[in-house]
């Protein structure tokens, strides 16, 4: 189904695992979907009655039917209550391919959980009135800076295996404690690893998936440092964790070195004024498309 209001539409896999020694309906089991929280039995049926309930194939899919083997299944969820992220998405460039944009920190880059309409995905698709935007890469939800989205469908796969073949050259700046010792690049290369669940990454034993090299810039009139860091790899909040490795924490990280639950826990309730000092500033490659070598640049500082 096409996107509403910016909006994709939602894909359940439902399993077929037994409930109480029986096999669940496809509504039951689409009622109990975590990606579906909030969803009543009523509005379901309304969406199902308006063919707004389907398969694969788009065709619509029988409530009442047993859940036998796996099944993805597309609707429309509903949308979550969120606070609105009070920071514009400024637009750096835009051509027939590609729209470049300056993310703000706080807006995620694509829906996930319970944030739908904030994010960039969603807020430029309506700004733009253009579904077929879609993002060549991430960037995290409390990140700002240069964020890269394709036009045409054509060309995803291509801008997409830039940033997965590591053909792009990414540079952020971080604000965080001085350490001198930095002021030469340190290459940092270890191993990070997320679980499903948990809030923070970590750093574990094993081959090698994380680089980045760190640098000291300059010491602010604050006292405090502006750090250039290049990630070689794109591991969730590598950089962050590298930071608060080297003893050098980025100014406003609600979890590294440790949780800060006041901190994390801020968004959430609508408050935006201490946002984590990591801007992805600058990013640099050759189009697949053209040729041509591309570099953008945050205008945040």
């Amino acid at each position: 189904m096409p996107p509403r209001h910016g909006v994709d539409a939602t894909r359940v896999v439902l399993r077929p695992d037994l409930w109480d020694g029986r096999v669940p309906t496809v509504a039951e089991a689409l009622l109990a979907a975590p990606p579906l929280a909030g969803l009543t039995g009523d509005a379901l049926a309304a969406q199902h009655a308006a063919g707004e309930v389907v398969d694969l194939d788009g065709a619509p899919v029988d409530l009442d039917g047993p859940v036998v083997r796996p099944t993805p299944v597309y609707l429309y969820r509903g949308l979550p209550d969120e606070f609105d992220v009070p920071f514009e998405l400024r637009i750096l460039h835009r051509d027939d391919s590609l729209v470049v944009v300056d993310k703000p920190h706080f807006l995620a880059t694509m829906p996930r959980g319970q944030h739908v309409t904030q994010t960039a995905l969603v807020r430029l698709r309506r700004l733009l009135d253009e579904d077929a935007l879609a993002p060549a890469h991430r960037l995290d939800r409390l990140t700002a800076g240069v964020l890269l989205f394709t036009r045409k469908p054509s060309e995803r796969a291509a801008y997409q295996s830039l940033f997965a073949d590591r053909l792009v050259h990414k540079e952020y700046r971080a604000i965080a404690p001085v350490a001198e010792r930095l002021a030469d690049p340190v290459h940092i290369a270890n191993r990070i690893e997320k679980t499903s669940g948990d809030l923070r990454a970590l750093v574990v034993d094993g081959p090698v998936n994380a680089i980045s090299d760190i640098s000291l810039l300059g010491v602010r009139d604050d006292g405090l440092g502006e750090y250039r860091l290049i990630p070689h790899t794109g591991r969730t909040h590598q950089l962050r964790l590298h930071m608060a490795g080297l003893g050098v924490p980025i100014l406003g990280d609600p979890l590294y070195p440790t949780v800060d639950p006041e901190l994390a826990s801020a968004p959430e309730r609508g408050d935006f004024s201490r946002p984590l000092h990591l801007i992805a500033s600058s990013l640099r490659f050759v189009d697949p498309i053209t040729g041509v070598e591309r570099h953008f640049v945050s205008d945040r500082r």
